[in-house]
């Protein structure tokens, strides 16, 4: 029964590790992918942003739609590729965060509704635009343990960590 036990620890112990390492780089790959590709859309596209200027929350409604643009479209295009190659990834994941509960207020958030039952049926993926926010919700989870556990081991963050640590 110990060596049982023994072995479902090191397996669990080997299962952590490579979390570490292939866990929190899956996370990153596929939101750099994600993110990476409406920056890139928002680049090679026209700007829409003044058509919602008024449905963006405060204070990102105060800041004229062409910077809005300009700042959203950097955040994702500079966001991915730091995702990608784990350099400043807690920086980029939060401000991804924050990009994307500006985006799900002023485009994915309900138009209206009155009880929280209508308001669950916007947690749905549709092609009807406003009620369509399980996406930037699922998201936000995914930055969640990026923000709360750094890149993982396999990044640029954890390479520039060891060489400070060497260092002191």
């Amino acid at each position: 029964m110990k060596n049982t036990l023994n072995i479902a620890r090191q397996g669990i112990g080997a299962l952590d590790l490579l979390g570490l390492w292939v866990g929190l780089l899956s996370l990153r790959l596929i939101l750099a992918w994600e993110y990476g590709e409406a920056g890139f859309e928002k680049l090679h596209g026209s700007n829409w942003f003044a058509d919602i200027q008024d449905q963006f929350p405060w204070p990102f409604h105060l800041i004229p739609a062409d910077l809005n643009w300009a700042l959203a479209t950097g955040f994702e295009v500079v966001g991915a590729i730091a995702l990608v190659i784990g350099l400043g990834t807690r920086f980029f994941s939060a401000s991804l965060i924050v990009l994307t509960v500006v985006a799900m207020l002023s485009v994915h958030w309900p138009e209206s509704w009155a009880t929280f039952s209508e308001l669950l049926k916007g947690y749905a993926l549709t092609n009807d635009g406003f009620g369509n926010f399980k996406l930037p919700v699922i998201y936000m989870a995914m930055l969640l343990p990026l923000v709360f556990m750094g890149p993982g081991r396999l990044s640029l963050d954890a390479w520039v960590q060891l060489r400070l640590q060497s260092k002191a």
